[in-house]
């Protein structure tokens, strides 16, 4: 089947303009001569910002306001105007995930089937699959549901609880020592069986992050890595600059993981490098695109290439080879980083290092993302100094 005769002209609706992950994918999509729509929240977004969608909806799709998205979505993708629905963020890939069944009436929806999903989204049922199938990860408890049976397990501190599910350090607790367990499990009245009980990885690790495309017969089709190397705020926040490497032991462990979970599509997953063993140990799945995936496009892996032959054609094309020591960089946050750090003259690789590296947002062609993306952090930072006071 000539699967880009058959995209040609295909309506293709994209969630969350807000997400700076739409800009890259839009470009491949417009450049396959089909029609996109974005829904967006504010004009405020980078995506409405954008010369690039066809369409932009200005409706209801926030995290905050999940029922209200969620009804909007349903009746938006229900009017029968789009051949494909493409969610970019957890919340809109959960909301899809869980009207799959009924939406797909009405187009092609791009997520993961429900129970496939949710369990990808259950950061202890991925921690029970990596202990069974002896793929690297933290030490996890298993059944804990009070402080006595995690004291009794033997598990050394520091310990992290986390929530199950859920994105972000909502939740998060790194605990030092059995005081602090019994402070902050009774004190935030934790029910312990919907958490995440595990080893603190040292804070030297290195976050890293396999990005992979599974076919519709299960078939990995483009696993690329990517390295974190600055975050703001410091102690663990936005991830400010990334760079393309090579691992064979962790793309061999992370297909085996995807393959296990029956996942499909675009799915990101998150490890740590633990010095102590150098081995990359999985923290979480991610069951849809990454915010970073510009840096795919950039080392030569066209994801949204990949989608699109999976829907219209017979054969996807692999795409396993890419460029290594490709950097992508968040240079609105990056400056932060640079203004903060005490390490911004001897940081490797250099926070002036320019050549092979793309800036996540700007492009010459299409600047007025850039700026949308820094009012937007703007405003969210008042807002976050507003409620600390």
């Amino acid at each position: 089947m000539d699967w880009k005769a058959a995209a040609r002209g295909k309506h293709i609706l994209m969630l969350e303009g807000y997400a700076r992950q739409s800009l890259p994918f839009m470009r491949e999509f417009k450049k396959l001569g089909m029609e996109v729509s974005l829904l967006c929240h504010t004009k405020m977004d980078c995506g409405y910002a954008s010369r690039l969608p066809d369409h932009k909806i200005l409706g209801i799709c926030e995290p905050e306001e999940y029922e209200k998205s969620e009804k909007y979505i349903i009746k938006l993708v229900k009017t029968g105007k789009f051949d494909l629905v493409l969610p970019l963020v957890d919340f809109s890939a959960s909301i899809l995930a869980k009207h799959k069944k009924e939406l797909t009436e009405y187009a092609e929806i791009l997520v993961s089937d429900r129970s496939v999903f949710d369990k990808a989204q259950d950061k202890l049922q991925v921690m029970k699959t990596c202990m069974e199938n002896d793929i690297s990860c933290p030490m996890t408890l298993n059944g804990i549901s009070n402080i006595a049976e995690i004291i009794e397990s033997g598990i050394q501190f520091p310990i992290v609880i986390k929530p199950r599910r859920g994105c972000g350090a909502k939740g998060f607790h790194k605990i030092w020592d059995k005081d602090e367990l019994n402070r902050v499990v009774g004190g935030n009245d934790i029910c312990l069986s919907e958490m995440v009980i595990q080893e603190c990885l040292p804070i030297e690790s290195a976050l890293i992050s396999d990005n992979i495309y599974i076919d519709k017969n299960g078939e990995i089709k483009s696993s690329f890595l990517y390295r974190c190397h600055r975050f703001y705020p410091l102690a663990g926040g936005t991830g400010t600059f990334n760079l393309t490497f090579d691992r064979k032991d962790v793309h061999e462990e992370c297909a085996r993981l995807v393959k296990l979970m029956g996942l499909r599509g675009c799915v990101g997953v998150d490890l740590m490098i633990d010095p102590r063993d150098n081995k990359a140990k999985v923290i979480e799945i991610n069951p849809r695109i990454l915010a970073c995936s510009k840096i795919g496009f950039v080392a030569g892996v066209n994801q949204a290439q990949q989608i699109i032959q999976d829907v219209y054609g017979d054969v996807v094309t692999p795409m396993i080879n890419y460029k290594t020591n490709v950097g992508v960089r968040m240079s609105q946050i990056d400056v932060l980083w640079f203004l903060k750090s005490p390490d911004r003259f001897k940081a490797k690789p250099s926070w002036f290092k320019i050549r092979g590296v793309k800036d996540q947002m700007f492009s010459i062609d299409d600047p007025l993302p850039w700026f949308a993306f820094l009012f937007r952090g703007v405003i969210k930072l008042k807002s976050e100094e507003e409620k600390r006071r």
